[in-house]
């Protein structure tokens, strides 16, 4: 057996980002192997050596973005004590829209080829659990600490967020024009205040104003 080519100017993860960025752009069944070789700047022998096809790398791109972003949000998360100022600032990240490869579109794709391949269905059904855990984690220690209701169900309430996020997601993602960030920001917030019994407010920056996303889903604190 032949040794396994040496990439490590290259590594894995820089295979993986590269799928994800050729993903992005033109999506899963428009993309070829060769476009992503190109991108990461190897051959398409080598990248279907280490992975088994198009939809295994695809799903690794996937994985990766999803670790990207909770890694993002669990550095964000440590900022905050109060439960509720942690589920604000899960619905301000997940509400950012299109920003390269954090928006929904990778999900989407997802979402088409999870309908009839039985891995890439499990695989998505293992990371919206991740969210929904979050979510419901997060509900747990506010009530805990009598920042709300204890009359919700966390995990129920979790499935409806996650469901509510999902969807307005979509639409802020592929442009619904009447569907901003910010409208799904305090569509998220509304729902959550009224289940949760309390008073969910955006977040402020620190000059003091809400904290506001743009159509590019950049929030005032990310603007020099």
């Amino acid at each position: 057996m032949s040794p396994r080519p040496r990439v490590d100017h290259l590594r894995r993860p820089q295979i993986v980002a590269a799928a994800a960025e050729v993903l992005y752009e033109r999506g899963l069944f428009e993309t070829r192997i060769e476009d992503v070789a190109k991108r990461a700047g190897t051959s398409a022998p080598t990248i279907l050596y280490y992975f088994d096809s198009k939809d295994r790398l695809f799903e690794e791109a996937v994985d990766q973005s999803d670790r990207d972003f909770y890694g993002r949000l669990t550095e964000g998360q440590a900022r905050h004590d109060r439960a509720s100022d942690k589920l604000v600032h899960l619905i301000e990240e997940t509400s950012r829209g299109p920003r390269g490869i954090s928006d929904y579109t990778l999900w989407m794709e997802m979402w088409v080829r999870a309908r009839r391949d039985g891995t890439v269905r499990n695989n998505y059904f293992r990371l919206n659990l991740r969210e929904r855990k979050l979510i419901a984690d997060i509900v747990r220690a506010g009530q805990a600490e009598g920042e709300f209701g204890q009359d919700v169900d966390p995990d129920e309430f979790a499935l409806v967020l996650s469901a509510l996020m999902d969807g307005l997601g979509v639409q802020v993602t592929l442009g619904q024009p009447d569907v901003t960030p910010n409208r799904m920001v305090e569509r998220c917030l509304a729902l959550a205040s009224s289940e949760l019994g309390c008073d969910l407010r955006r977040a402020k920056c620190s000059n003091g104003r809400v904290r506001k996303l743009d159509a590019e889903g950049e929030s005032d604190g990310d603007r020099s």
